[in-house]
């Protein structure tokens, strides 16, 4: 009862987050540090006119959607991006991005790689949306500045901004399964000039209450508790010079599984990092520069499966040191140096299943790259981007990378690109396919062992802006992932239904592994603060595993497609905002083991499914209300957990997750924005 009471005073209290009005897309920076663009506007996701990449906008406006309490769930209005559960007990999540797991895509945070390693499974949930200003989602192989590891995109967060003039923000929500969400923010200018700002991040969530709607006698969500602190510097000086350094601290801990039974979870995760960006100018004019980048992360998993258990450190660092030439305002250099070096001390206690091991890995890269851009005289008309790297691998040699990008806009209406080169990573088994370990069986195959991945990506753009309009367009893009090397994960047949087979690519006779990805946007603004958005995505997945037949070769648990309607309507001055999300979510190849599983599955696929999304905001000065409810058509997976009722069986299967597991939720929620005073 006591819940229901906190809900109904939030729902009575309580949203949007005020955006300031600023052009729709100013342009782009040039400087070393930000090569990332923060864009507020009233359309809340868009594709960038200007981009030289494919780049989809997720604007602070599109952030306070939905409820967004973190990064997963800031993807439900983009087609590109598909997000879903590792598994069915440990909450951890997963993207998908042209047909490939998340773990295919670079995250970088203000254009510095995170969510590597052991930070993949749960890494998502470790951002709150209310500290980002804006996400930005390019497709196909970027820039080899950040490295090699963006084989299929890039996804790139911009943090609040030490140099906001908010000197607090506070945010607060609840959902009716109880879930608890509560973030503060608070930017401040140390000195009068100007050189010194810094900004305070703080986050809690949360889950109070157990839950099991579908009666299988396990937790549709963990118990959950995270606590996370940013702290963020900003020093400019008069010269251009440019220095940025934080820390940060993640604690999460999450218990699963049976309700009142054995079986049960018991994850802890600890994150420690810190960062140095400093950028100093070679001329007044700083047209060149130097500029070097840092990082450090510190990460621990400590995951108990009661079956198995999984321990793990990961200590990694990231040194990146640039030079920056445009003294030519048509033609940009870049050169630099990097080194990506990541130590792992793995403790597999697997018991019967597996036995007992303890392995230390180090894994190191070595690269010196270039890079060429060039734009037309207008800036506007044509682009090249061309660059190259020569990466030193550990136990792997030296890898050359290519890749390029083309842009052309021969009219103020369209918009060409293409993009292509090859992509390059580290392996890592376990936490890669976090989801193994919520089944009873068996790991076959070099299941410890980080192979170097390798694929290539080829791709292009058709954007036609109506009228000229950067807010009316069509547009169609095309990218193929193609890969030479990858580490497949195999839930057999029937007669191998007890095992789960790892295997490298090239061991696989006549083994390949592909996607094709399709998809089409539109966007319009048919009346004075009416938003229409309208996008689909068709994905052509296929894998070639041990013993495949030719003729069914399609990827398992890969989305056949998905299509998404949203429309957003604010009145005068945004007073009040209106939001709708439609989504059609098409099917998936399931595994054979689970064909006629209770009934279900008998032609080998997974069902269409839709999902409702709405919110509604009341703004006020300086503070917002809001309350919205997600899956309102109240779908879930029939079943997710295979065997549930013999969790210590080699049939126990909690990782077969294409739906969504929670049913209709309710939250609302509140926004307090203090802005600075400005003395005259």
């Amino acid at each position: 009862m006591q819940h229901k009471t906190i809900l109904f005073l939030l729902a009575g209290l309580c949203v949007l987050q005020p955006v300031p009005v600023r052009s729709q897309e100013p342009p782009e920076k040039r400087d070393t540090l930000d090569q990332a663009v923060f864009v507020a506007r009233g359309n809340a996701n868009f594709l960038s006119k200007h981009k030289d990449l494919r780049t989809e906008v997720i604007t602070a406006a599109g952030l306070c959607k939905m409820a967004c309490c973190n990064l997963a769930e800031s993807f439900e209005n983009s087609a590109s991006v598909t997000v879903g559960y590792s598994d069915a007990v440990t909450g951890a999540r997963q993207i998908r991005l042209l047909g490939q797991n998340g773990i295919y895509t670079q995250m970088l945070d203000e254009n510095r790689p995170v969510m590597r390693g052991l930070a993949a499974p749960f890494g998502l949930n470790y951002v709150p949306g209310q500290w980002l200003e804006s996400i930005q989602i390019a497709k196909g192989v970027t820039s080899v500045v950040n490295g090699v590891e963006s084989m299929t995109g890039q996804i790139n967060l911009e943090h609040r901004k030490p140099t906001d003039e908010i000197p607090l923000f506070v945010q607060a929500s609840v959902m009716n399964d109880t879930k608890t969400d509560f973030n503060v923010a608070s930017s401040l200018q140390l000195d009068k000039e100007g050189k010194w700002s810094t900004v305070f991040l703080g986050h809690f969530d949360g889950n109070f209450k157990e839950m099991d709607h579908n009666d299988d006698g396990f937790m549709d969500d963990p118990r959950q508790r995270q606590f996370s602190f940013s702290n963020r510097w900003l020093y400019q000086g008069f010269d251009g010079s440019q220095v940025r350094f934080g820390v940060r601290g993640i604690a999460d801990n999450r218990q699963g599984g049976q309700m009142s039974g054995d079986w049960t979870t018991d994850i802890r995760n600890s994150n420690l990092g810190a960062y140095l960006k400093a950028g100093i100018p070679l001329n007044k004019e700083n047209t060149s520069n130097i500029a070097l980048v840092a990082d450090y992360t510190w990460y621990r998993m400590d995951g108990d499966f009661t079956t198995r258990r999984y321990d793990a450190r990961q200590h990694s660092a990231f040194l990146n040191l640039l030079y920056q030439n445009h003294n030519v305002e048509q033609h940009h250099f870049t050169l630099g140096l990097s080194e990506t070096l990541d130590f792992f001390r793995e403790k597999y206690l697997w018991g019967a299943f597996n036995g007992d091991a303890l392995i230390n890995t180090t894994l190191n890269n070595l690269g010196a790259f270039g890079e060429y851009t060039f734009h037309s005289a207008d800036e506007t008309t044509f682009s090249a981007i061309v660059g190259l790297r020569a990466d030193w691998f550990k136990d792997n040699g030296v890898r050359f990378s290519p890749r390029l990008t083309l842009k052309w806009a021969p009219s103020d209406s369209w918009v060409f690109r293409a993009n292509g080169g090859r992509g390059l990573r580290y392996s890592n088994p376990i936490s890669d396919n976090i989801g193994v370990l919520s089944t009873g069986k068996q790991l076959l195959g070099p299941y410890t062992e980080h192979i170097l991945e390798d694929s290539w990506t080829f791709g292009g753009n058709a954007t036609w802006y109506i009228g000229g309009s950067s807010t009316t367009y069509l547009s169609f893009d095309y990218f193929r992932t193609q890969f030479r090397e990858q580490m497949l994960v195999e839930n057999g047949p029937d007669s191998r239904a007890s095992s789960i087979v790892f295997s490298p690519l090239t061991a696989l006779k006549d083994g390949y592994s592909y996607t094709d990805n399709f998809q089409v946007d539109f966007s319009t603004e048919p009346l004075e603060g009416l938003t229409l958005t309208l996008t689909g995505r068709f994905t052509n997945a296929r894998q070639k595993y041990v013993g495949t037949l030719a003729e069914d070769d399609i990827k398992p648990m890969t989305s056949r497609y998905k299509g998404v309607l949203n429309a957003q309507y604010a009145t005068h001055l945004n007073k009040w905002i209106f939001d709708f999300t439609a989504s059609i979510n098409g099917p998936c190849k399931v595994w054979e083991f689970m064909k006629g599983y209770k009934g279900m599955y008998s032609d080998g696929w997974t069902p269409v499914y839709p999902l409702l999304y709405a919110q509604v905001t009341r703004r006020f000065k300086g503070f917002d209300l809001y309350l919205g409810g997600e899956n309102l058509t109240n779908y879930r997976q029939q079943d997710p957990i295979l065997y549930a009722d013999q969790p210590f069986s080699t049939g126990f299967d909690a990782s077969c997750v294409w739906g969504p597991l929670m049913g209709i939720r309710v939250y609302g929620g509140v926004r307090i924005t203090l802005w600075k005073t400005v003395k005259e």
